[in-house]
């Protein structure tokens, strides 16, 4: 039983049903669904399954639906046709979906990672409402099909007047013992931990990366790259961990910088968009007037901005209060959204300051002891050391 085993269950379970429904697994960015969904298609075998990254592959609807079959395990009686235009390729594509087969004459399962993404054929002539096509061709298919999209709002709002068939399911979030299940073979001293300090050291991460799989095993690869330095008996702290992966050239610099760009580019309004984030980075959650004040542009115009960020799932909306959807995020912004790079000590002060807020105080039992804020540089090097009893 590994990490979200549950929901992989639930998935399974709504792909078995009868007739079966077609999950809709939606996540931000860094929870988990691709690795999730590729798991599930090894479960179900490369034979009676086939996995599509559509974020990587759609280009143009004829080279798409070359692709996909080219790649397919499922037979096509109609592969060899070219289809006149775009719209042909389109209706093959769907066609080629609702009509495959497993060997045997099974009905086959496709895995359709980042689904919403073939939004860009919209750009082509006789395209317009592509997912909606999809959906209303898939919906009544033999075939089984599991969806997923970082796009929450989105995703919501286009399923809104869908069939029954469809289920929307939300990745969750790790929790502490999941974090230690993939926190423990990074480990050598692990095992030699006292219980509590496993599980406090579960918690104090899992809060660090918001349950977020891909943060928790950055944190985890980062604690066991800089524990080979240390010495025997002694653990790395998360917390300067999170410090290194923020850095210029670190894991989380750049994984946050692909998430922050890649949502703005999907929205509308990038420099404004981009202004409001840096508000939010600085105080939330603020209301909208609080934020129209310091964009300095009208409500109805911060009205439209805040609309777009909501779409793409960068902030959200709280009892009529804006914040990041993402923590980590925000923290990532706080650092590097500014003309001069962050220096070693903006860092560990706003690592520190975001783990004191969400990290959990620790037991008097506990091993795990962080650095105050105010520490000197001095005592900034002596980071990331944990006696382990």
């Amino acid at each position: 039983m590994g990490p979200q085993s549950g929901f992989e269950r639930r998935v399974q379970g709504a792909l078995e049903a009868s007739p079966a429904r077609i999950p809709v697994i939606i996540g931000g960015c860094g929870t988990g669904r691709t690795w999730l969904v590729q798991r599930l298609r090894d479960r179900l075998g490369r034979g009676a399954a086939q996995y599509i990254d559509v974020e990587h592959s759609a280009t143009t609807p004829e080279r798409f639906l070359r692709a996909v079959i080219d790649s397919s395990p499922f037979p096509w009686h109609a592969a060899q046709q070219t289809p006149a235009s775009a719209r042909e390729a389109f209706d093959a594509l769907l066609a080629f979906f609702d009509t495959a087969r497993a060997p045997g004459g099974e009905p086959c399962t496709f895995i359709l990672d980042e689904v919403l993404e073939l939004r860009t054929f919209e750009s082509f002539p006789g395209l317009r409402h592509v997912v909606r096509d999809l959906l209303e061709a898939l919906a009544g298919s033999a075939n089984r099909f599991v969806f997923t999209t970082r796009f929450v709002a989105r995703a919501h709002r286009i399923l809104r007047d869908s069939t029954p068939r469809f289920e929307v399911m939300h990745v969750p979030a790790l929790s502490a013992p999941d974090v230690a299940d993939l926190l423990a073979p990074s480990f050598n001293s692990y095992e030699q931990m006292a219980t509590d300090d496993r599980d406090y050291l579960g918690r104090t991460v899992q809060a660090l990366a918001d349950g977020r799989a891909a943060y928790v095993r950055a944190i985890g690869d980062a604690m066991a790259k800089m524990q080979g330095s240390r010495i025997q008996g002694q653990v790395v702290d998360p917390i300067s961990a999170l410090a290194a992966l923020l850095d210029e050239d670190g894991a989380l610099n750049i994984w946050c910088r692909f998430s922050y760009e890649l949502r703005l580019h999907r929205a509308r309004g990038y420099g404004a968009l981009k202004a409001i984030l840096d508000i939010l980075a600085e105080d939330e959650p603020l209301t909208l007037t609080e934020i129209s004040l310091r964009l300095r542009r009208t409500p109805g115009s911060t009205k439209d901005y805040l609309s777009w960020l909501e779409d793409v799932d960068l902030v959200a909306s709280r009892q009529k209060r804006y914040s990041f959807t993402d923590p980590l995020l925000r923290l990532w912004v706080r650092l590097h959204c500014h003309p001069t790079p962050p220096t070693e000590d903006d860092i560990a002060r706003e690592v520190q300051r975001y783990a004191l807020v969400r990290v959990p105080q620790p037991e008097p039992a506990a091993a795990l002891a962080y650095a105050a804020v105010e520490a000197t540089p001095d005592e900034r090097k002596s980071w990331g050391i944990i006696e382990i009893d």
